[in-house]
């Protein structure tokens, strides 16, 4: 499927959240909802009238039962399925938060060191651009999907990250 990413028009837009503490990145198992089973950031899709930086949040805080603190956008995911579903999603790095991470019926939330993220527990495309966003880097990226098979990629670095592991 070729994608002309000019007139591209997402079908929904969401959020993806990342907290990035003491040299541990705070993930999720998702537990429902499209990637379920996987493990990612707390996020989700955003409401009438919310920010993506509200709408990230508000899904941490829903998912994880903690408020992240000062909240920076990173980069912007476009992701077009040949099943006709497509997405846009704001990624974004926090570098504390406020409360204890809980389970919740949507999330558990896993600590894990920045040099041991499990990429192969999670969706193809973010070993393509997560590295970069935990070096500092900010960036767009463009994904095509079969179901849960990327069929090609694109990131372009709007701010090159200052030194990338696994990149």
């Amino acid at each position: 499927m070729n994608v002309d990413w000019t007139t591209w028009e997402p079908k929904e837009r969401a959020t993806l959240l990342f907290v990035i503490k003491d040299g541990q990145i705070l993930l999720i198992r998702k537990k429902r909802g499209l990637g379920a089973g996987k493990i990612n950031g707390p996020g989700g899709r955003l409401e009438p009238g919310e920010t993506p930086e509200e709408a990230a949040v508000r899904e941490t805080i829903e998912e994880l039962r903690i408020t992240p603190l000062s909240p920076e956008w990173r980069g912007r995911l476009h992701f077009q399925f040949l099943d006709g579903y497509s997405l846009t999603c704001s990624v974004f790095v926090s570098p504390d938060y406020r409360g204890i991470p809980m389970e919740t019926p949507e999330a558990l939330p896993i600590w894990t060191p920045l040099d041991a993220i499990p990429y192969d527990e999670m969706w193809a495309d973010d070993a393509h651009w997560l590295p970069g966003v935990i070096a500092g880097g900010e960036f767009e990226g463009y994904f095509v999907f079969d179901g849960e098979n990327m069929l090609s990629h694109d990131v372009r670095w709007l701010k090159n990250p200052a030194s990338v592991k696994n990149f």
